[in-house]
Parts: C-alpha cells; structure tokens; sequence
C-alpha cells in the first residue's frame, strides 16, 4: 500500500469528504504530505471500485466517504505490516548510526 493511501484510509476512521481527508492528513503527518485534489480524487475513485471505499452525498450534495468493511480489513493488514517494520527498526537501527 503506498503513503498516499494509507493516510487517505486512516482519515475515513470516520466519514469525511476529500477536503476533510485532505486536511487530515496535512494534520496528522505535520504537514510533510499535501496531498493535491488529482492525487487524492484518483486514489478515491480507485478505492471506491476496489469496494475499499464507499461514497455518498450530504444534505449539501457533498460526496462523503467511508471506509467499508474490507477496507477496514486490509487497514489491520497494513497496521499489522507496518508495525513489524516498526519493531525492526528498533531492533536493528544501532547498525546504520
């Protein structure tokens, strides 16, 4: 999974329209990713038909999206993945410094 769509994923741990996502993200990464409308509305759509994703519309015809069951599935995957990485890192990080 790359950057770009695990931080998309992680900011639909609740519903939220692309600028929502958007924003999230500059937040939580402290502004190291921005991650531009053609970015995140391809990876949106991408997601979307790969069933990771769903979209609806708001009272204010906005599109909100949510995560769907799979995708929340392949989440714990990547979790699971990353925080392996991360306990490696800690265990061999002495060898490179």
């Amino acid at each position: 999974m790359t950057e770009t769509a695990f931080y998309i994923l992680l900011s639909l741990s609740k519903p939220r329209h692309g600028y929502g996502i958007i924003k999230h993200v500059e937040e939580v990464t402290n502004n190291r990713l921005k991650l531009g409308s053609g970015t995140i509305y391809g990876t949106l759509t991408k997601m979307e038909r790969d069933g990771i994703i769903t979209m609806y519309a708001d009272e204010k015809r906005k599109k909100i999206y949510e995560i769907t069951d799979d995708g929340k599935t392949l989440m714990r995957h990547e979790m699971k993945r990353l925080n392996e990485l991360y306990v490696n890192v800690a265990k061999y990080k002495g060898a490179f410094e």
